[in-house]
């Protein structure tokens, strides 16, 4: 699977550990930024990634944030993204198999690195279920 990466300053300093968590997964990794500590603009990196994964069909992508809130909001501006604010593996399996979420987000001062492994395995391990679900994925695109 090929993932685009992305964060704000306040997700900064986990990045680089889930980038080797996919990687160890066997995924292909994209950075797209940013890559220092200096404060910008969540909403800028969350439509850089958004417009990413629209572009390369098959892709997903992986958003850091203080809370994953704002990555989150701003990713699902984009028609045809379903960024998932995930906080566990269970929404993370359940963001793959029932909402086929294109998009994972997640808080840097919400979750700890432990945890964060377990999300991305969740999340790579787990494919969309179709069946009663895809009706309302649809739906999700108005």
């Amino acid at each position: 699977m090929k993932f685009y990466i992305a964060c704000d300053h306040a997700g900064f300093d986990i990045k680089d550990s889930v980038i080797k968590i996919l990687e160890d997964f066997g995924n292909e990794v994209v950075n797209l930024g940013t890559n220092s500590k200096e404060r910008v603009d969540y909403p800028d990196f969350a439509h850089k990634l958004s417009e990413a994964v629209l572009k390369d069909k098959g892709s997903q992508g992986v958003l850091i944030c203080g809370t994953g809130i704002g990555m989150s909001l701003s990713a699902n501006k984009h028609k045809g993204i379903r960024a998932a604010l995930c906080h566990d593996a269970y929404t993370a399996t359940m963001a793959r198999a029932h909402n086929d979420a294109n998009v994972l987000c997640f808080g840097e001062r919400v979750v700890g690195l432990g945890v964060v492994s377990s999300i991305v395995q969740a999340w790579c391990d787990t494919s969309f279920e179709g069946g009663r679900h895809a009706n309302r994925v649809q739906k999700i695109e108005l």
